[in-house]
């Protein structure tokens, strides 16, 4: 009788960057934007073997009602200079770093990726995403220009193009001369020819061929379109899920769709984004979640998230109160404009009776409710109870991994890198070494043949 063999964990760490998660009234809270708190973090996963350090993308400063959202803004800076950094400070951790294709062009984007990977020894990774909205896209000259139904084209042909332009270097390989120093032996620069419904660019790409062929692709998209995407083309995805039920349902379904791409179940990993409670007990932990709640979800916070159902201005409503006894009001919305969940919630009216329901049968209060309905910690309990859970959950095909999101950057990392880590280790299912050195010996991904796309002129050249 054959035992299936353990699956190894992959784990990585989200920095939080602008956001509601992070308890900012905690002493032991940073800077999410001075160099020091990148670091710390960073080193933290580096020490626990973690595989890669995540840092998303913002393009404009989040805002509500028509004011800048204050609840959570400090700031967002560019995501390839505190990775290029980071790259110097750290020697196996991954970098990976969420990059819109939306406005952006694939020779830039290529063209800085490709650097990461030299600078950092094959440690970069592209999460690649969207933006439908022409609240973001007035920060650029083509503000709104692209229809929502178009985001996924668009962003399968850029990364397309990206990928031509990666590929088009041949013979890269890098060897040391002591007279003359480094240079490239047998290499032909790569020419580049795309043309297509949203680029159409041609010339020679300046980056020679990195480490790992080109960067790992993420994909972060829980739509059947951004599913598809992943199937077809990532190398991970960001999933949504961290359940056993929805995630092996999740799990199933993406995998499923990789056959018809003609890639096996290994070539795409399932990461879900994953928060955590610790403490030494059980009890202790639940309630520590229980207060991490009550910090992240403040009253002004919870009239600012009830005002996207309500389409309405609610700041003369008590959090501590009942429900606004007014409906929602149906119309577009735009008291969230420029807020992640806009059009979350796409039946705000029966959202609201639900909402209702639930309230009065709990006696909830608005901050409440929000607490109840909004996302809690994914793992809560101690280090035994946490390292269980997630075990299990990866065994049982939920996930092949969980990218972990502190409540409180930068050291919020740090106990379970010496709690919950080593007990993983004893299990068996995560690494006490780094055993490679690039971001894809980490994840078991093979490096990508190159499918060198030169033009005519170039055979030509090489032939004479």
């Amino acid at each position: 009788m054959s035992t299936k063999p353990l699956k190894q964990i992959h784990l990585a760490a989200h920095f939080p960057g602008v956001n509601n998660t992070t308890v900012w009234s905690d002493p032991a809270a940073g800077s999410h934007i001075e160099f020091d708190s990148f670091v710390r973090f960073a080193q933290t996963a580096e020490r626990a073997k973690f595989d890669f350090l995540f840092l998303a993308e913002g393009l404009r400063l989040r805002e509500q009602g028509g004011q800048i959202y204050d609840l959570d803004v400090v700031g967002r800076p560019d995501t390839f200079t505190v990775l290029a950094a980071l790259a110097a400070v750290t020697e196996r951790l991954g970098l990976t770093g969420t990059i819109n294709s939306t406005f952006n062009e694939p020779y830039e984007v290529a063209r800085q990726f490709a650097t990461l990977d030299h600078l950092s020894a094959g440690r970069a990774a592209w999460n690649v995403v969207t933006s439908w909205d022409a609240f973001t896209g007035e920060n650029f000259r083509r503000g709104g220009f692209l229809p929502r139904e178009d985001r996924y084209t668009r962003a399968q042909e850029f990364l397309a193009t990206a990928t031509e332009l990666f590929d088009s270097w041949d013979g890269t390989e890098i060897t040391a001369d002591p007279v003359s120093g480094t240079f490239l032996r047998d290499a032909r620069a790569g020419a580049f020819s795309h043309h297509g419904s949203h680029f159409d660019i041609e010339g020679r790409f300046n980056v020679p061929r990195s480490p790992q062929g080109r960067p790992v692709i993420f994909q972060a998209g829980d739509s059947d379109e951004g599913r598809e995407f992943a199937a077809a083309r990532a190398d991970a995805i960001f999933g949504r899920y961290a359940t056993l039920a929805e995630g092996r349902k999740f799990y199933a379904d993406v995998k499923g769709r990789l056959p018809r791409y003609g890639r096996r179940p290994e070539e795409l990993l399932i990461l879900p984004a994953a928060t955590f409670a610790l403490a030494d007990t059980d009890a202790e932990a639940r309630e520590l979640a229980h207060e991490v709640r009550r910090s992240q979800v403040s009253g002004a916070t919870a009239i600012k998230y009830l005002e996207h159902v309500w389409n309405r201005d609610l700041s003369g409503y008590d959090p501590d109160g009942p429900l606004p006894d007014v409906d929602p009001d149906p119309g577009e919305n735009t008291i969230a404009l420029g807020r992640a969940s806009v059009r979350q919630f796409r039946d705000p009216l029966a959202t609201a009776r639900q909402w209702r329901e639930l309230a009065e049968a709990k006696n909830l209060s608005i901050r409440e409710l929000v607490i109840a309905t909004t996302a809690r910690q994914t793992f809560v309990g101690s280090p035994p109870t946490v390292a269980e859970s997630i075990d299990s959950l990866v065994q049982a095909d939920a996930a092949d991994g969980f990218i972990l999101v502190p409540h409180i950057t930068p050291d919020g990392l740090e106990g379970f890198a010496d709690t919950v880590v080593p007990l993983l280790q004893e299990r068996g299912v995560f690494r006490s070494e780094y055993t490679g050195t690039t971001l894809r010996d980490h994840l078991g991904l093979d490096v990508p043949a190159a499918r060198t796309a030169r033009t005519a002129r170039d055979r030509q050249a090489t032939a004479s």
